[in-house]
């Protein structure tokens, strides 16, 4: 759980993250040079047979062939890129007006609606949800006693959770769950005993798997052996399925000499807006990919999955974030989301996540919030 002295005393800390710290050690399936290409510029959506060899699409690196046309574009609203007064907008949506926690050594404020309590301060991008810590695109500000949010993360994330909006799903209820790396991308080592990343991520899967179809979810992973699969092929097979949901399973890494730990999930960013981590890789701010259509969707599915795991593993809770450089989010037509279950780099998480009961949990936490 998000503890409030995290809010008084945040920083730097949000640029820190991630599997890696440079483009060298960036792991090779998020961002793969020709996969990344493909996925930003699509190739042309076409028919395709209705039958697809799943099994030929997790174990070879092959171009997919798209087997649907594209879902119908969701109508949003127009992005609001002015500041918005807090006060104001919560007044018209009667639930209330926020509330002054402290003023020293920072300003907070808090406000209540029926779904939830939202802790912000002033003049910092990390926000608290129902204790979960949530990272905004831009730091709130005081102007004449009120506090005024930019019009994306009022759109965007506060306004959904305060106003209680939820997913829906088919009623053929359908999940891509995406086990990070494989093959020749290992992934991260684990700092104990050097097992890859990719044994851990697949292991997790296998276990989510029956725990889904159980709750009535008809469950597809990316691979289900010790395969290299492609950006591209990943977020092809989720369109070959029609899936509702995307899940991309990893964990962990920090730089040499830092000892990070916790739980962190990702979402894409939404156009216009900041990067919570970039990595030293561009962010171009006017970026719009397919995943946008979902921004609203992804920032729930983040924070169903994301209180989950943190509540079962008790994890430091190191936020939901939002990356543009995470290539297999890009082109999905479906929420989409990517969990890092802990720090392999951190001895101590290293060592849970080396058990098997331990992964049990994280698996049986995304199920009960799927359920």
């Amino acid at each position: 759980m998000l503890k409030f002295a995290g809010i008084f005393f945040c920083g730097a800390l949000v640029f820190l993250a991630g599997c890696a710290t440079s483009k060298r050690e960036v792991p090779p399936d998020w961002t793969g040079t020709n996969d990344v290409a493909r996925v930003q510029n699509p190739l042309p959506w076409q028919p395709i047979p209705a039958v697809i060899n799943t099994n030929q699409i997790s174990q070879t690196n092959r171009v997919a062939v798209l087997v649907t046309n594209p879902p119908p574009k969701i109508s949003r609203p127009a992005p609001i890129l002015t500041w918005t007064s807090l006060d104001r907008w919560a007044k018209e949506n009667k639930i209330g007006s926020p509330r002054r926690m402290t003023v020293s050594p920072v300003v907070t404020w808090s406000l209540t609606s029926p779904a939830g309590v939202l802790v912000l301060t002033i003049g910092s991008r990390e926000a608290a949800w129902n204790g979960i810590a949530l990272h905004l695109g831009f730091p709130p500000e005081n102007i004449d006693a009120q506090i005024f949010i930019h019009g994306l993360d009022l759109q965007k994330s506060l306004a959904p959770l305060l106003l209680g909006e939820t997913l829906t799903f088919s009623t053929n209820r359908i999940v891509v769950i995406d086990p990070g790396h494989g093959g020749i991308n290992g992934g991260t080592l684990n700092v104990l005993r050097g097992r890859p990343e990719k044994d851990f991520t697949l292991d997790w899967a296998r276990r989510l798997a029956p725990l889904l179809a159980t709750n009535g979810w008809q469950v597809f992973l990316t691979r289900t052996n010790d395969s290299d699969v492609s950006l591209f092929n990943r977020v092809a097979m989720a369109e070959a399925h029609h899936a509702d949901l995307f899940i991309s399973l990893h964990f962990n890494s920090s730089a040499p000499g830092k000892k990070q730990g916790g739980l962190e999930t990702y979402c894409l960013t939404p156009t216009r807006m900041p990067s919570t981590l970039t990595r030293g890789y561009t962010d171009l701010w006017s970026d719009n990919y397919p995943n946008n259509a979902f921004d609203v969707e992804n920032l729930l599915l983040a924070v169903r999955l994301h209180g989950a795991v943190l509540r079962a593993s008790g994890e430091e809770d190191r936020g939901i974030r939002r990356a543009r450089f995470m290539g297999v989010l890009h082109g999905q037509h479906r929420p989409a989301v990517l969990i890092e279950g802990g720090f392999l780099s951190n001895p101590h998480e290293a060592a849970r996540i080396e058990s098997a009961e331990f992964r049990q949990k994280l698996a049986q936490a995304v199920a009960d919030a799927l359920r």
